[in-house]
């Protein structure tokens, strides 16, 4: 015989009776018992009435009309005219029953919780009454049978234990008696020895069927619901869960214990203690497995963890103090104490010295928690042999499950090193000693972060997932959102990276959507959608969202933007930037930004803040890593300066080759920046600064080629007169060098601690002579590059290669 439950509270109550009839008429033939939860959320709405009865409310019968009208319509629904009028006349006398007590309810003012048990009954026991009739109208041998006559628990009303030994020796009677094909009964009541109704607590209906299960042996228990099985986490939370297809029963109670709501902990043992598999499946698609409990799962030893599992809204309780040390007893005073004021404690942990106990409870049992233990152990603290309870709120607990993880090394490692690279603190870890179980306590705030990190480092083949936060989208940015979208196909079928950019923000506007942000509309979406930009406001919203795996890209020369990063990276967010300011900003602020990276193992990327796409940053961090020694670097990193002293040629005066630089994309949008020499200074001090000298800005040597009226231009419309009033100057410059066959490059030097930039004209066999175009090109002579030094040559200039330098950044820090 098989005991089937049906329940699911998402589905209208006469939909859901015509599925669970249409799943039993394609049954195979044999007996079965039906334990059916009150369907379409009805026990909502009778704790409703028995609240609002105790409250001097009348409204509560407006309450009980709604539910007489529903059932009605329900019985018009799916029954013909001629059964109508015995099942109307059914529930309009247990209806009248219900009124009555809540009349009573409503003299008393008071609501108990034996007369909510019997209120809420109501709900069972329509919906098994009305499931048992439709299966007798379609044809079925059907009978309906109310579960109170079976089960008999103590007065403990709300949440009543069960007697096994009387409720099986009516079960098993009533079913040898009983030959009928379907029994249907009301799961979540049983009744006292008095014929007291009660009510069997949460997952009360799962229960009933376990015990009707267990009682009379069944060869399988089902379970219907509206999901799939037990999900490997809570499909809410993490979009990638999916259901388990088999888990021991061991696995199951680890997992429910630790807030998976599909089954609950007491529906378990009946089922285990006769091994009868217990079989989890959707109501609303059949075909799917499901999930299968039972004593032996096929095992997969290279998958260590089954299932990941969390509760939140919990507080830590330490109890501490040398007096605890070496003195039995303060344990079982501790949890005799919170047993008296039936406080559950859901995690324990002592340290080896027993110096401390630590336990964590839920939040809303902290005030009696605390004043029985303060009652407990209030001579211990007043003679200082104990600390003052010490009490830790807005956290939670989250469970990594399996019945392998003692078979595999490194479970736990893997878990802590995923919860560590995530920012993720870990407050307290317990471990039970059959290895079923890794508990960890978090802030609450990371409570999903953690939950999609863990099941990403255990369940999820690639792709990763990769959320981006952009500050920036001007000619850099929307390049740089260009080629995201052209390239995220291979960047998920090749390198197993799901890239989202989940905000953006210009210097007006900024736009998020959790979910990633459309990057063919992204530009419609910031103008119509965005928000009032403000970096405070930004970042306050990432710390929000506190995605895994995050990271913060800046395009822009912000110096506002660049002094965020330390904050990024004390949130475990990587910082990608092609802004110099901040490398460039004092030696003790970079330092700082370097450790805070180690540190919170944070990758700051700053490859464009040099050359643009080219790895110059990157070889000179290869070359001094693998023990190379720099000697020098000769270096022309201004791909605008040498577009421009490569087109500075015949007629054309120096104003027009700047004009053209700035209008194909290669300058700043001040040109000023680039002509001063000061982004090339800023430049060749973060090289000299990656190679360990404590450089400041204003320790390089800088030999301008601009008159001074020209530096100190007040407007670049102001500057650009003056550069037309020196035009002469400048070809006098220029034919000097040609002159000698030489050719114009802006040079930065650095040699023996010392930094210098400046104009320069170099001979036909210098390496700089070549240079074409917008080119950069870095000259690295080292200890092995001796005799010819090292040499990166390519574009150091334009919105489409520094976008993807910055691209290249983001996919390093994946890494």
């Amino acid at each position: 015989m098989q005991v089937l439950k049906f329940g699911g509270s998402s589905v209208a109550h006469s939909d859901a009776i015509k599925r669970i009839c249409s799943l039993l008429e394609k049954k195979p033939k044999g007996r079965y018992a039906i334990i059916v939860s009150a369907l379409g959320n009805i026990t909502d709405q009778l704790i409703q009435c028995g609240k609002l009865a105790s409250e001097r409310r009348n409204i509560y019968k407006n309450i009980l009309e709604e539910i007489e009208i529903r059932h009605i319509n329900i019985i018009r629904e799916l029954f013909p005219i001629t059964y109508q009028s015995h099942l109307i006349s059914w529930i309009k006398k247990n209806l009248n029953d219900l009124e009555s007590l809540c009349d009573g309810i409503f003299q008393v003012e008071e609501l108990s919780k034996r007369s909510l048990d019997k209120i809420m009954s109501f709900g069972e026991l329509s919906s098994s009454f009305l499931i048992a009739e439709k299966l007798k109208q379609i044809g079925l041998d059907a009978i309906c049978k109310d579960s109170r006559d079976l089960i008999i628990t103590d007065s403990q009303f709300g949440c009543a234990q069960v007697d096994f030994i009387t409720s099986n020796h009516h079960i098993i009677q009533f079913f040898r008696e009983k030959t009928s094909e379907y029994i249907v009964l009301p799961g979540f009541i049983g009744s006292t020895l008095e014929n007291e109704t009660t009510t069997l607590g949460r997952g009360g209906s799962d229960y009933t069927a376990s015990i009707l299960a267990s009682a009379i042996s069944s060869s399988l228990l089902e379970i219907w619901t509206d999901v799939s099985g037990m999900m490997t986490a809570n499909p809410k939370i993490v979009n990638q869960a999916f259901p388990i297809k088999e888990i021991s029963y061991e696995e199951a109670m680890e997992l429910s214990h630790f807030g998976a709501k599909v089954i609950y902990p007491p529906t378990i043992h009946p089922a285990m203690k006769k091994h009868i598999p217990i079989q989890i499946k959707n109501t609303f698609s059949p075909i799917d497995p499901g999930t299968l409990i039972y004593i032996n799962k096929n095992t997969n030893i290279s998958q260590p963890v089954t299932g990941i599992s969390g509760i939140q809204n919990m507080a830590l309780l330490t109890l501490e103090g040398s007096g605890m040390v070496g003195i039995p007893g303060y344990s079982k005073r501790l949890f005799e104490a919170l047993s008296r004021e039936k406080i559950n404690v859901i995690f324990i942990t002592q340290s080896s010295s027993e110096h401390s106990i630590t336990t964590g409870i839920h939040e809303t049992d902290i005030i009696k928690a605390k004043t029985v233990i303060d009652s407990e152990f209030s001579q211990e603290i007043h003679q200082r042999r104990l600390d003052p309870l010490r009490i830790e709120k807005n956290l939670c607990i989250i469970a990594v499950v399996g019945d392998n993880m003692k078979n595999l090394h490194g479970t736990s490692g893997k878990m802590f090193s995923a919860l560590g690279r995530n920012s993720i603190n870990v407050r307290a870890i317990a471990q039970g000693s059959t290895e079923k179980n890794i508990s960890a306590v978090i802030r609450k705030t990371d409570f999903k972060k953690a939950l999609n990190t863990l099941h990403e480092a255990f369940f999820e083949s690639p792709p990763k997932q990769i959320n981006l936060f952009i500050c920036g989208v001007g000619k850099v940015g929307s390049k740089l959102m260009e080629q995201i979208d052209q390239q995220q196909n291979y960047l998920l079928e090749e390198l197993k990276l799901q890239v989202r950019v989940i905000g953006l923000a210009n210097s007006k506007k900024m736009y998020f959507n959790d979910h990633g942000i459309n990057l063919s509309d992204w530009e419609e979406n910031i103008s119509q959608k965005g928000i009032n930009m403000n970096i405070y406001s930004f970042m306050e919203k990432v710390w929000k969202f506190n995605l895994r795996n995050s990271l913060f890209v800046d395009n822009t020369a912000s110096k506002e933007m660049a002094m965020t990063y330390d904050k990024f990276l004390k949130n475990g967010i990587g910082v990608i930037t092609c802004n110099k300011i901040a490398c460039s900003s004092d030696y003790d602020h970079y330092k700082k930004l370097k450790t805070l990276s180690r540190h919170f193992k944070a990758p700051f990327l700053f490859e464009t803040n040099v050359g643009a796409s080219l790895p110059v940053i990157s070889t000179l961090n290869d070359l001094i890593n693998s023990g190379d020694k720099i000697n020098k670097i000769e270096a022309v990193l201004s791909g605008s300066l040498n577009f421009i002293f490569n087109h500075f040629l015949g007629k054309k005066s120096f104003l027009e080759v700047v004009k053209e630089a700035q209008l194909k994309g290669y300058t700043e949008p001040d040109p000023r920046i680039d002509l001063s020499g000061r982004d090339v200074m800023r430049k060749i001090l973060i090289l000299a600064r990656e190679c360990g000298c404590p450089l400041e800005l204003s320790d390089i040597h800088h030999k301008s080629f601009l008159p001074e009226t020209c530096l100190n231009s007040s407007s670049i419309e102001f500057f650009y007169q003056k550069l037309h009033k020196y035009r002469d100057y400048f070809f006098k410059i220029r034919n000097e060098a040609e002159k000698y066959k030489k050719r114009l490059r802006f040079i930065a030097r650095y040699e023996n601690g010392i930094a210098s930039v400046g104009l320069e004209s170099v001979k036909q066999i210098h390496p700089f002579f070549q240079l074409e175009g917008k080119d950069n090109m870095v000259l690295y002579n080292t200890y092995r590059y001796d005799e010819q030094p090292l040499i990166i040559k390519g574009a150091g200039a334009g919105a489409e290669v520094t976008a993807s330098g910055v691209f290249s950044d983001i996919i390093k820090a994946t890494k």
